[in-house]
């Protein structure tokens, strides 16, 4: 009996079809393109990782970089006082700038000091019991003026500031305007801590506080004299009413500084330039001295560049403390 024949074409080879073998391969190209997804996850999230790491480092020491200017500009500013308590001027060293120098290696620190009481303080529009403060609304309307911006704004910043929910008359501004805008918000009735508050003012605009801003600050109330040795030309015209004198010739104001080997103008000096009864409306908002500065601290760690703002206090015993600090001027 002959035994059964399989046809050769119909033998196993012992390799898997084609369709097979394709699948097989597809798997392992997925898989290994899995594997590869997942590696370069893992190594991004660790360099990302490292890279926080390194900036947070790089942020501490920075502000301890700062804390430690400080510390220079608080030990500058009582050796100042210890040699003059009655006056604050340029030229008494507190305001040479320090730097660029290495603190550590790779560590580069430079740092200024203004006297801010030579600017306008915004907080004067309104008493310490609520009421508008007319000589310093004149003051900033003028200053307004000069710079070329409608004095309507002072009406504003005073409702922005007081207390109520009464417009000033003819301008200003309280709640039933500015929840009309997009989005709405309310005034804060209260003091303010940055002169960027400006910008919160219906259509006051960021040209009109880059003119305005270099003049002007938020201090505490307390801070009620404007000191006449640091004063800009602007802000001293202010109180003049209708004249303009000081901010005609800023090149002038400065040379005449610098050579005064002192104050200039003087509180005599500046008095000149006032009536009578012009100077004895404002006399109490003058002095020669001061006793709030801002510490300005630009630190380089290597390729990152960190900027620190600092509100320094002086009292009367010559101690310096920061009130606030902060990583834009305003």
């Amino acid at each position: 009996m002959s035994s059964l024949r399989i046809p050769s074409s119909q033998r196993r080879s012992g390799r898997p079809p084609s369709r097979q073998r394709g699948i097989a391969l597809l798997v392992a190209i997925l898989l290994v393109a899995f594997g590869t997804i997942i590696a370069a996850a893992i190594g991004y999230e660790n360099a990302m990782t490292a890279r926080r790491g390194a900036a947070n480092f790089a942020l501490d020491e920075s502000l301890l970089i700062g804390q430690g200017a400080e510390a220079l500009a608080a030990y500058g500013l009582r050796e100042v006082q210890r040699t003059d308590r009655q006056h604050t001027y340029p030229g008494q060293g507190w305001d040479s700038p320090v730097g660029p120098v290495e603190v550590v290696p790779g560590v580069m620190l430079e740092a200024s000091l203004e006297d801010l009481q030579g600017r306008f303080n915004l907080n004067l529009l309104v008493k310490a019991d609520g009421t508008p403060n007319q000589p310093a609304i004149a003051a900033f309307q003028r200053l307004l003026e000069l710079l070329n911006i409608e004095p309507k704004w002072a009406g504003y910043l005073v409702d922005w500031i007081d207390a109520d929910q009464i417009a000033s008359n003819p301008d200003g501004a309280e709640d039933s305007v500015y929840m009309g805008q997009t989005p709405p918000y309310r005034t804060p009735s209260m003091y303010i801590t940055s002169a960027s508050e400006l910008l919160a003012l219906p259509g006051f605009g960021h040209e009109r506080y880059a003119r305005l801003a270099p003049y002007v600050v938020a201090l505490p109330i307390n801070a009620k004299t404007v000191n006449v040795c640091t004063a800009s030309g602007f802000v001293l015209d202010a109180f003049l009413g209708g004249k303009q004198e000081f901010s005609l010739d800023p090149e002038g104001l400065a040379k005449n500084r610098a050579s005064a080997n002192g104050c200039f103008p003087n509180l005599t000096e500046y008095q000149a330039s006032f009536d009578a009864k012009g100077f004895s409306v404002v006399q109490d908002m003058f002095a020669m001295n001061s006793a709030y500065f801002r510490l300005t601290s630009f630190v380089t760690i290597g390729s990152a560049e960190f900027n620190l703002y600092s509100l320094l206090q002086q009292d009367g015993t010559g101690t310096v403390r920061t009130l606030l600090r902060s990583y834009t001027p305003d």
